[in-house]
């Protein structure tokens, strides 16, 4: 089954410096329909102007990964990581029994960004942070980012959760066929792509755009048809 949820219906908030796109209830938008998707706590699609970005603030016992779109973010946290991560590039932080991070836009340029939030599958671990830099050409398939699995370390980003995070670009025409392990929620990062439920049926096709969000359930595969230059992330994980 797929359920679209477009851009210009996502909850938005205006702070100047910081635009952000909601797909969850985050903050100030609330919305009793839209508190998570299983494990999926939270998804913002931020926007940082230049030379801004989020003092130091604390976070505790959630699983947090940022795909980087555009730009550059800056980290630095109470453990004493340090690190740049840019474009096509994937961090993530296990805040654990408490972490205090800061993140800023360090460059001249404005940064557009994933925040994801999963819920954890193990309280009170030591916290961590990490990144990684994936291809950004255009693959026939999408790359794995971040997993919770054992058999996947080492080629992903390692998180807490029953979940796998994919994500790459598809070039103009290409088509892919995705394995849906548990329910899926699917991101339009950047361009125009069809997803198809091949199971069920029951919708028999949608059409995503750019910041487009999608729930995927009841099925266990679909396939993805880039109708141009598109960009996807893929959020895979335990109800």
């Amino acid at each position: 089954m797929l359920k679209q949820y477009p851009y210009n219906r996502l909850g938005s908030a205006n702070h100047g410096w910081l635009k952000s796109k909601h797909h969850f209830s985050f903050a100030h938008y609330y919305n009793p329909a839209r508190m998570g998707f299983g494990k999926l706590r939270v998804i913002n699609d931020d926007w940082v102007e230049p030379a801004t970005g989020f003092p130091s603030h604390p976070h505790r016992n959630m699983e947090i990964i940022s795909f980087i779109r555009s730009g550059a973010i800056t980290h630095q946290d109470s453990t004493g990581n340090k690190g740049v991560t840019k474009a096509g590039e994937v961090q993530v932080m296990s805040a654990g029994t408490g972490i205090t991070h800061s993140e800023y836009n360090r460059t001249k340029e404005p940064l557009t960004f994933y925040q994801i939030w999963l819920e954890t599958n193990k309280q009170n671990v030591a916290p961590r942070w990490e990144s990684k830099q994936f291809p950004t050409t255009q693959t026939k398939s999408l790359m794995l980012l971040a997993s919770g699995y054992d058999e996947d370390r080492g080629d992903a980003l390692f998180i807490n959760q029953h979940a796998r995070i994919y994500g790459g670009k598809l070039a103009k025409g290409a088509t892919i066929e995705h394995g849906i392990d548990h329910q899926a929620y699917i991101l339009a990062s950047d361009g125009m792509f069809n997803i198809e439920d091949n199971i069920t049926k029951e919708t028999a096709s949608i059409t995503m755009n750019k910041g487009d969000g999608a729930e995927i359930t009841q099925t266990s595969s679909i396939t993805i048809s880039a109708k141009t230059e598109c960009e996807i992330i893929i959020i895979d994980t335990i109800k």
